[in-house]
């Protein structure tokens, strides 16, 4: 390994968002289609001393083990056969457990940096299947165009998308992954077909969450905050992952710019606007092109 790199880590929304059915293995399947916001985390990883350490500005975030970035260098030593020497930095600009996928990009982050300062040893199926061990998102994180996911998640396709613009709004509410899959009511979902229209210029008409449904169930103010996001002029809205992250789509980023000025007189949470990536973009084209209000 040599030197040091530095790594964008964008943060996603889940546009679309189908459960299946639940699997043998206790996981459900699912069909998604995900894109990439210039919204980021930075991560520099360097080269040198002994074993991993990891610095980060968020003082909620695990620096051990428990974090799926210190995972990440165990899983890529163990795939090279030799120890890792790597001192991680994180700067954290996605908030924790939003429904954004902040730690699965960075635990790809992780993984792309290290095989980049390795010499790239690991091809990028080796990588894929490292990242499908650390989690459902994370192989989607080392892309960075938009995708259909299925399975759970980890069978990936490329598909086009707008550079849809985003109003993005976290309350806060304490909603983990887990207890929303677990009071999922599988019998009430209605079966919906795949599209094919994921690039459509109208996604009023095909963006929706089955998980939505026991998010704004435990806190109604979700649902509230969705309306009046239709109401400010969004052209679909919807909950991103198990949320409570939830998302406007708006026409340009100042039609979002000017709906989040008007939530902020009454909205106290974390709330920013973002570009959606096509995939087309280098690091230099959307870095920081993000605007909190």
């Amino acid at each position: 390994m040599s030197e040091s790199l530095r790594v964008l880590c964008p943060a996603k929304v889940n546009l679309y968002l189908r459960v299946l059915g639940r699997r043998p293995d206790g996981y459900h399947e699912v069909v998604t289609v995900m894109q990439p916001l210039s919204l980021a985390d930075e991560l520099t990883a360097a080269a040198g001393g002994r074993g991993i350490s990891l610095e980060c500005d968020h003082p909620d975030l695990p620096r051990g083990e428990a974090n799926l970035v210190w995972q990440a260098a165990l899983k890529f030593a163990k795939a090279v056969g030799r120890p890792m020497g790597v001192r991680f930095r994180l700067r954290k600009r996605i908030p924790l457990a939003a429904g954004l996928g902040g730690g699965s990009s960075d635990a790809a982050g992780a993984l792309l940096a290290l095989n980049a300062l390795s010499g790239k040893p690991l091809s990028q199926d080796r990588l894929h299947e490292l990242a499908c061990l650390l989690g459902a998102d994370v192989p989607f994180f080392l892309g960075r165009g938009p995708a259909v996911g299925r399975g759970i998640g980890t069978r990936l396709s490329p598909v086009p998308l707008p550079p849809y613009c985003y109003l993005l709004l976290n309350p806060g509410l304490p909603l983990s992954t887990r207890w929303v899959y677990e009071n999922l009511d599988l019998g009430q979902l209605t079966a919906g077909p795949e599209r094919d229209t994921w690039n459509s210029k109208h996604p009023e008409g095909w963006v929706v969450n089955d998980l939505a449904t026991v998010a704004c169930k435990r806190f109604p103010e979700l649902k509230d905050l969705l309306a009046r996001l239709k109401q400010l002029g969004a052209r679909a809205q919807g909950l991103s992952g198990s949320g409570p992250t939830i998302f406007g789509l708006f026409p340009t980023l100042e039609a979002a710019r000017e709906a989040g000025r008007h939530l902020r007189r009454s909205f106290s949470g974390w709330l920013a606007v973002a570009q959606g990536l096509t995939g087309q973009e280098t690091d230099l084209t959307w870095e920081n092109q993000v605007w909190m209000i």
